[in-house]
């Protein structure tokens, strides 16, 4: 029996696997997180002080302070069952990593002891070689090191019985170069608060700090773990490389925010409580658009955090599937036809005052500070659009930007109707010449146009990729497997850049003796003015909008090859040297470093098709071509006329059309990845890639394939097809 009739057979004994909630989410949130009420606890008072000193200001934990740390933080982990410890990071491979110690060791006389020192807990040595260095790190030059970030509080995890706390790091090699995604989202995220406070003090003096604030929203799918087992191409890709649409997929929207099937229940329910034990705060669940696609979302937390939270629970998801004979697919686009799965990056800047930058205010002071903040975050995505596209590229999302409800690869920024009437308004109305008008016009005016309760008055576009949703900024082109601090960085470290020249600008006019309010206005308006084009109202997936699009100059760049260029253009390089966030040096490991993913994504899916249409498409298809030919022959024999049998003839002329070709594809497919693995230069072997193997065998493979998967007869057809996977459970 094929292992897709055997996973049919197992799906109608499966049922629901108990999860027995603990009760209020209160009672066990945090639970596994070293915060600082547990470090309160631990600690002695110096090493409590410096402790949240480092959080709250950055400031640096002398050696023999974080010895105490380190051993109350071992006794608290040692009262939870816990016996390891790891430095945990986030390289560039896309995943998490954890290289796990025990606190055991033995003193010189042989004694043993349970021990965790200061400097085990501050710095790690895990092998630099063997992750993605883009050519920083040779294979003979292993040193790299893992450094704590105490902002980012350390936590439990469970694997089985097995307890293991983890320390959340950063990645750097030898040299000095950042081998990962946290260690430049830092940087970021001290960029934009140093930038962001400066503009603040405009009008509050007494703003000290600007937090980058992020809510992410993971889409994701679930199938059965047999069902997943018994293909291929997910095991090995995430993605079904072939499988023709089912005769109903998500065409009559009865799915979204439908009921949530019940194994899937008992899933989502086993890993929420993980995730709150770990400090997660997760609000939201429900049915997505596409057949079982579903997503979470959390309440919104400081940057840094926000991120780890979200490679964590990626981690969770996917360990507690397996729990309930299930499996999570995070990939952009897993089965075609139907939506592709994001993570929606919701973004905004908060005050230590308590101030959300990007809400409207009550008063025509803080109606300013928000119009200041609101404008030069557009018009950082206006002058940086490429780089942000590029923060973004992938293979995977490839496959989803333009499609089914996800964004278009052009990049722009959709406000609504008020607030783009508010702009035209400030663009009209603000004069060459400052005058006691423009005064009045900025104390009532600008206070009268924009609506005071904003999340009922600004709609939503979908088909953005930048959308502003009432008191945030919504990046919905980021895709469901990345890493959320590579786009965040990329946000972060452009709205700094436009935050310090609009100082320099409205300071500039401030020496000329202009009124800081006045002048304040005018650089709005020029920043309006600069950025209007990047400003779109209508369907982003249009093809009018494309035309339009590329009417006002904006940047569509389709592929992941094109699209990465940006990364080591001039602009990049003096955005990011200049911020502090990567050297030259960075930024070209980091363009290698994606390129090489983009190729090995690509021939992976290549290898997977050939091998597929080899051993799974072409002998089933072949024995029914047989089978077929075998009955027109005794047909034949019995002196039946033709159109007696002109149909199995239709039928096998269209077989055996499919088969020569999907053989020859796969074929001329083969020699064209070997010519493409033997480009030495990167950028122009993943070009090569792109073009010559996936555009141009992909999708006429996959064309032929799904066309026999129609053809042959069902009980012969050895993978799992799409109204299986989607529709049973």
């Amino acid at each position: 029996m094929s292992l897709r009739f055997n996973a049919l057979n197992k799906l109608t004994e499966k049922e629901a696997i108990p999860f027995e909630s603990t009760g209020r989410i209160t009672a066990v949130f945090g639970e596994y997180v070293f915060d600082l009420k547990k470090a309160r606890q631990f600690l002695s008072d110096e090493a409590y002080k410096s402790l949240v000193a480092s959080i709250k200001a950055g400031q640096k934990i002398q050696r023999n302070v974080a010895n105490q740390i380190a051993t109350g933080m071992r006794a608290w982990a040692e009262s939870m069952g816990v016996t390891h410890f790891t430095h945990w990071f986030q390289p560039l491979t896309g995943t998490t990593a954890e290289k796990h110690d025990s606190f055991f060791t033995l003193k010189g006389d042989g004694t043993p002891i349970e021990e965790f020192e200061g400097d085990a807990l501050i710095q790690q040595e895990p092998d630099a070689s063997s992750f993605p260095s883009g050519g920083i790190r040779a294979t003979f030059e292993a040193r790299g090191y893992t450094a704590w970030d105490p902002s980012s509080p350390p936590f439990i995890v469970h694997i089985g019985p097995g307890k293991t706390l983890c320390i959340p790091t950063a990645f750097i090699s030898y040299t000095g170069e950042s081998l990962d995604y946290k260690a430049p989202l830092l940087k970021s995220i001290d960029a934009l608060n140093k930038a962001a406070v400066d503009v603040c003090n405009y009008f509050d003096k007494n703003v000290s700090k600007v937090i980058a604030t992020l809510g992410w929203e993971q889409e994701y799918f679930v199938i059965d773990e047999a069902m997943f087992n018994a293909r291929p191409d997910l095991v090995m890709c995430g993605r079904t490389v072939f499988g023709h649409n089912s005769a109903k997929n998500q065409q009559l929207e009865d799915h979204y925010f439908g009921a949530i099937p019940e194994r899937v229940y008992a899933f989502m329910r086993d890993f929420e409580e993980e995730c709150y034990r770990l400090g997660i705060p997760l609000r939201t669940r429900h049915n997505e658009v596409a057949p079982q696609q579903f997503e979470c979302a959390p309440i919104y937390e400081e940057m840094n955090l926000a991120v780890d939270h979200n490679s964590l629970l990626m981690d969770i998801m996917s360990r507690v599937s397996v729990r309930h004979k299930l499996r999570v697919l995070m990939h952009e686009k897993p089965f075609a036809g139907i939506n592709g799965s994001g993570k929606h990056n919701n973004w905004s800047m908060a005050t230590d005052t308590g101030v959300n930058l990007l809400a409207p205010g009550k008063t025509p002071k803080t109606n300013l500070m928000f119009l200041t903040f609101f404008v030069n975050t557009i018009k950082a995505v206006h002058d940086y659009a490429e780089i942000l596209r590029a923060s973004i590229a992938s293979a995977q999302n490839d496959h989803r930007l333009g499609a089914n409800e996800a964004p278009p690869a052009i990049i722009s920024v959709f406000i609504g109707q008020y607030l783009s009437k508010v702009l035209g308004d400030v663009k009209e109305r603000v004069s060459e010449k400052f005058d006691e008008q423009d005064e009045s016009m900025l104390k009532i005016d600008i206070y009268k146009s924009i609506p005071e309760l904003l999340l009922d008055n600004t709609d939503r576009n979908r088909t953005s990729p930048f959308a502003f949703t009432g008191n945030k900024f919504e990046f919905r082109a980021v895709g469901s497997s990345a890493n959320c601090a590579n786009p965040m960085t990329v946000l972060n470290t452009i709205v700094a850049q436009t935050l310090r020249q609009f100082k320099e600008d409205v300071d500039r006019l401030i020496d000329r003796g202009e009124k800081k309010e006045i002048a304040i206005m005018h650089v709005i308006r020029e920043y309006i003015v600069a950025s209007e084009k990047i400003l779109f109202e209508g369907d982003g997936y249009s093809e009018s909008w494309e035309k339009e699009a590329e009417r006002r100059g904006l940047p569509n760049l389709k592929t992941t090859p094109a699209a990465l260029d940006a990364m080591i253009a001039d602009k990049a390089k003096i955005l990011f040297e200049s911020n502090g966030i990567y050297s030259h040096t960075e930024l070209e490991a980091r363009h290698e470093i994606e390129l090489e993913k983009y190729i090995k994504k690509v021939q992976i899916e290549s290898r997977i098709m050939g091998e597929l249409a080899t051993s799974h498409i072409l002998p089933p298809s072949i024995r029914y071509q047989n089978l077929l030919a075998k009955n027109i022959n005794g047909l034949k024999a019995v002196g039946l006329s033709e159109d007696a049998y002109s149909n199995q003839l239709q039928i096998l002329d269209k077989i055996s059309e499919h088969i020569n070709k999907a053989s020859d594809l796969v074929e001329k497919m083969i020699e064209a990845r070997k010519a493409c693995n033997a480009i030495s230069d990167t950028r122009k072997r993943a070009i090569a890639y792109q073009e010559k193997v996936k555009d141009t065998f992909f999708d006429q493979i996959r064309y032929h394939v799904d066309k026999l998967e129609l053809l042959v007869d069902d009980k012969e057809w050895y993978l799992p097809k799409y109204r299986e996977m989607l529709f049973l459970r």
